[in-house]
């Protein structure tokens, strides 16, 4: 049980105890005082009534199901952002005004209900789509159960219990573990029944190998990977069988940790960059509506409330509660006009349609928001097993006997899977394989216990992944040239393995052994010969033998110098992080001569007892080394290269040791060739250990840190964040969830990666490589272009809108846009240009630039200064055309009498409400399609009579943002160096948006409920002549900010070389 997580956050509710009792280090005590502490005796384990009181104390054996938010305060959080409160006050406003005027009826009830049904239909949407995302946030919790174990075999009351339910365990139970076994719990190994015992701990720890366990103490200060006689819950035995003593159960095992991390972490998930920024707009928004507001109610308010001067003093007031309701309308307008009602909608389906792509790239995201975060993505945090390497063990070099005994041959290998065919062995002759050579496959084929299968497109190792390795190096060796050509080329996976298993039949096995270090078999040749094949560790093997086997097959004496020629091969392969087995044989066996496996043969009785082991082992024939290590993939050493071309830092994280892991980070770029690493490569330990982490963190280049536990990155990832990094971090194991879940991006694997790591992710790589992600950040990144596009392209369409109903509260005419107009427009109109600007197509050099920075702002202060611009030409064009039809009668040439309206002055608009003081004053009927508009009264041509002018002001505020949509294709570049047919999807969305505009005016029943009529074709002529300058003007404004930016690069390059 390790110090991994004790420490780390809060444990709530019924895990406080868990986290307030001290943790008894069994790993540094002797067994007798374990007995002693638990109060149990491991030949009869605890009684019933120690089991009750136990459970009563610590609880089942399984881990906390915490409670998720209700459903209803879910659905009140979506409501905890600025723009969806603006709507929503709008709605309701909307809402209460249209029921106080429903006394009216007629047409205009049914268009005042509009507007206020479908911003709520808007805000049910959003809550809906938000509530479900954040339903799936604790699926990582569920996964992490699913990997414990439900049975175990248990001693209770001197009687043994095969197949007790694990959650019934209880610390203090005696367990025993056999090969294949998932650990129930973290217990402490007692005894060991077989002479050795390895498990498979890497999803926990990082390792990359199984782990050889032992019953002997530790130092009470040692790191999870380093307390070797404790095994950990959820982890799985892969050889040999063992007597345990339960010491934590539930909470307080290391994967419980790992679980209480994860739900912290899953508390403390931030808002994407992107949404801080649209959260930032939405209470500048607030202010800016809130003056606006306050503003047009000050202009107007001689419309509503007036009083006389009477001795100096305001009396006799007069308020018209009419008017005054009119111009809160026009308040709610702006309100509708300023916010971006389609934002969400677009984004959503702009960041959907990322993910489409980057599922073609083999990057599967689980999370919208995570296709933007990419794309500022500033440090990579990766785990090294499994992400930079295969996690799959490959022998890389190999050494055989020369001609001379002081010669030594060295061959590389080359292949990074368990693949047989991936890869070869540089320099080989197939077939010309000399007596050493067969000597060294032979033994790696027999003495060799495991096994390789095809499953789909994938080689799966089963038993030590070492021994895999050995068998795919004998594969890629092939056989000499004596042997049956038949059996070489059969469809057995491993059919060179499976030849000399067949010349030499197995019949014994030396089991290795902590002391020795040594594996060793017993083989019968079809000759009748018997032989002892031996694997181990180099120095072991190397120690027991006294003759070596040269290239020809002869054997001569082992001496000094070709010992120490073998010990400085050794240094060398150990140096490079190669993990080193060394091959020898012995042919003299009188004692095994005629045995056969009987048991009641002599030598049967020799193999019972593992002491004799190594006395049959010894005078040994050395025939040679080879190197193995998890390799790195082929194609990480490129993807890391083009992280520092884009300014993103890699940083690894692993649980492996320091030497093999700083060995790979040299291999893969992350440092650089005779770069001093001393103050970049630490241990976790080392890492907790410094006065000033942000510091190293800081350092330019690559870091490395070897040995990390759980907490240890989730604090590296936490540190990042709080000094401004964006920070995504990749991992496959159990150990890899919690910082997974609080990092920017988390970032699991989908070949290797376990159920845990997956669920706690933002995104999974489907083909578990490094490189998907480097493409995944250049994808992120051209997204995020695009929406600022989008962004860019509808807020500056309403700040027009703004402009629009200001100019009109302003001037006093009468309201030139109706809410549902604009909201009509904000969401339907808009939407397809918006979403097609998510096509554009990404820019070449858009990993050769620095990342942007999560602070950086949406919109800088030149293009807020472009689009306040725009936004006043879109407000003088629509409330301008409204006022040509009122007073002109042609315009520019264009008649616009055709329809017999009645012209007026503009001080007869502007002052409309006083129409009723008018002497004289008539107002003609006029036609509008196949309608005829006639007044009863003539003071309604302000009002009824205005549908010809308004509908002219809303085809100019459509037709206006139309072209304002091809000014958004480029941030600075002009129409003529990146003309609309880039992107054609924005020409087509051009289209449907002037379709869909066409649809509301030619459809009766539609043109009513927006209070619109059908346009002649010269109005439609004023409608282009008057939008298209749109595009002339931000032309002008794109060449001034690239002149400016031009002037600005060359003095700075001026001051650099001064």
């Amino acid at each position: 049980m390790g110090k991994g997580g004790e420490d780390y956050g809060k444990r709530e509710n019924s895990s406080t105890k868990d986290s307030d009792r001290e943790v008894f280090p069994a790993w540094a005590k002797e067994v007798q005082e374990c007995e002693k502490h638990f109060d149990v005796k491991i030949k009869s384990g605890l009684r019933s009534d120690d089991v009750e009181r136990r459970r009563n104390i610590y609880g089942s054996n399984e881990l906390e199901k915490h409670e998720g938010a209700s459903i209803w305060s879910l659905i009140l959080e979506q409501f905890n952002d600025t723009l969806v409160r603006i709507l929503l006050a709008a709605a309701v406003i909307s809402f209460v005004l249209a029921w106080y005027d429903g006394d009216e009826g007629g047409e205009m009830e049914i268009t005042a209900f509009v507007e206020p049904l479908v911003i709520f239909l808007i805000l049910i949407v959003n809550a809906f789509v938000g509530v479900w995302q954040e339903s799936n946030a604790e699926k990582a919790l569920e996964a992490l159960k699913e990997i414990q174990s439900e049975h175990a075999s248990v001693i209770r009351d001197n009687n043994k219990i095969p197949n007790l339910p694990a959650k019934d365990l209880v610390p203090g139970d005696i367990v025993e573990l056999k090969v294949g076994d998932k650990v129930p719990a973290d217990m402490r190994v007692v005894e060991l029944i077989s002479s050795t015992l390895r498990l498979e701990q890497g999803s926990l720890t990082g390792e990359s190998e199984a782990v050889n366990k032992t019953n002997k103490v530790v130092h009470e200060d040692t790191d999870i990977q380093g307390k070797r006689c404790m095994v950990f819950a959820g982890t799985t035995v892969v050889n040999g069988n063992c007597i345990c003593l339960v010491t934590q159960t539930g909470m307080g095992t290391e994967i419980g940790k790992v679980h209480q991390q994860i739900h912290v972490a899953s508390q403390s998930e931030e808002d994407t960059p992107l949404k801080k920024k649209l959260n930032e707009f939405g209470e500048a928004l607030t202010m800016i509506i809130g003056l606006i507001c306050a503003l047009v109610w000050l202009i107007n308010v001689k419309y509503f409330l007036t009083w006389e001067y009477v001795d100096g003093w305001p009396k006799n007031f007069k308020f018209s509660f009419e008017k005054c309701t009119y111009y809160f309308e026009i308040a709610v307008a702006l309100a509708v006009a300023a916010i971006p009602e389609g934002l969400p909608a677009v984004i959503t389906t702009c960041l959907a349609l990322g993910t489409r792509k980057m599922a073609q790239k083999n990057a599967l995201v689980r999370k919208l928001p995570s296709v933007e975060t990419l794309g500022c993505t500033t440090v990579i945090c990766s785990d090294k097993t499994g992400t930079l390497t295969t996690n799959q063990m490959a022998v890389a070099k190999f050494v055989a006997m020369g001609q001379a005994s002081d010669k030594l041959r060295a061959f590389k290998v080359d292949g990074t899977t368990y693949n047989p065919f991936d890869g070869k062995i540089q320099g080989w002759l197939a077939g010309a394989m000399d007596a050493n050579l067969q000597m060294i496959a032979k033994i790696a084929a027999i003495c060799n216990d495991a096994g390789i299968t095809q499953s789909e497109h994938k080689y799966v190792a089963h038993g030590m992944p070492t021994e895999a390795a050995l068998k795919v190096l004998v594969e890629k060796m092939g056989l000499p040239e004596r042997s049956d050509v038949q059996s070489a080329s059969s469809t057995n996976l491993l059919s060179c393995c499976k030849w000399w298993n067949d010349n030499d039949r197995r019949i014994a096995t030396l089991e290795f052994d902590r002391d020795r270090k040594s594996m060793g078999v017993v083989v019968n040749s079809s000759s009748g010969k018997k032989s002892l094949l031996v694997k181990g560790a180099v120095e072991n093997v190397l120690e027991r033998s006294s003759k070596v086997q040269l290239l020809d097959g002869s054997v001569v004496q082992l001496d000094h110098n070709t010992r120490t020629s073998i010990l400085q091969s050794l240094h060398e392969m150990s140096t490079g992080a190669l993990r080193c087995l060394g091959f020898a044989y012995k042919d003299e066996l009188p004692v095994f001569e005629t045995y056969d496996g009987d048991e009641d043969h002599p030598a049967h009785q020799l193999l019972l007892n593992p002491s004799n082991y190594s006395s049959i082992e010894s005078e040994l024939v050395f025939v040679g080394l080879v190197g193995l290590r998890d390799p790195p993939r082929g194609e990480v050493r490129q993807a890391i290269e083009d992280c520092r071309a884009a300014g993103i830092r890699v940083m690894v994280i692993t649980g492996d040791n320091k030497n093999t892991a700083e060995a790979i980070c040299h291999e893969i770029g992350v440092f650089q060739p005779g770069e001093d690493i001393t103050s970049k490569s630490l241990t976790g330990r080392e890492f907790m250990d410094l006065h000033d982490q942000k510091s190293h963190l800081r350092q330019s280049g690559g870091l490395l840190f070897s040995r990390a536990e759980p907490r240890h990155k989730q604090e590296i990832v936490k540190l990042l964040k709080e000094e401004g990094e964006v920070v995504a971090m990749t991992g496959d194991g159990v150990n890899d969830a919690p910082a997974l879940k609080l990092a920017d991006i988390g970032i699991a694997m989908g070949i290797a990666g376990t159920e845990v790591a997956k669920e706690a992710s933002d995104m999974v790589l489907a083909d578990d490589n490094f490189s998907t992600i480097v493409a995944a950040v250049g994808e992120g990144r051209s997204i995020y272009n695009n929406m600022k596009a989008f962004i860019r392209y509808m807020i500056s369409s309403n700040i027009g809108e703004v402009a629009s109903i200001f100019l009109t509260a302003a001037l006093g005419i009468p309201e030139g846009l109706i809410p549902v107009q604009l909201l009509w427009v904000n969401l339907v109109t808009d939407g397809p240009p918006a979403t097609a600007l998510g096509f554009n197509p990404p820019e070449k050099n858009v990993m050769r630039k620095p990342p942007r920075r999560s602070d950086d702002s949406l919109i800088s202060a030149w293009i807020l200064f472009r689009y306040l611009v725009i936004g006043l030409y879109v407000g003088l064009a629509t409330v301008g055309v409204f006022i040509i039809w009122y007073t002109y009668g042609s315009f520019l040439g264009i008649d616009l009498s055709g329809d017999g309206h009645t012209l007026v002055t503009y001080s007869q608009l502007s002052n409309w409400g006083q129409c009723q003081s008018w002497q004289n004053f008539t107002a003609s009927p006029f036609t509008a399609g196949a309608q005829v508009i006639s007044f009863d009264n003539p003071c309604d041509y302000f009002q009824g009579g205005k549908v010809k002018a308004m509908t002219l002001s809303l085809s100019v505020l459509v037709a206006i943002e139309m072209f304002n949509s091809l000014n958004a294709l480029s941030e600075d570049g002009s129409l003529l160096t990146m003309p609309p047919w880039v992107n054609p999807w924005l020409l087509l969305a051009m289209s449907v948006s002037f379709g869909l505009h066409f649809l509301i005016l030619y459809v009766p029943f539609l043109a009513r409920v927006f209070g619109i009529v059908p346009l002649s074709f010269n109005e439609w002529l004023l409608v282009l002549v008057v939008a298209f300058p749109v595009i002339l003007i931000d032309e002008v404004l794109k060449l001034v900010g690239r002149s400016t930016s031009g002037s600005l690069r060359s003095t700075r390059s001026k001051q650099k070389s001064e």
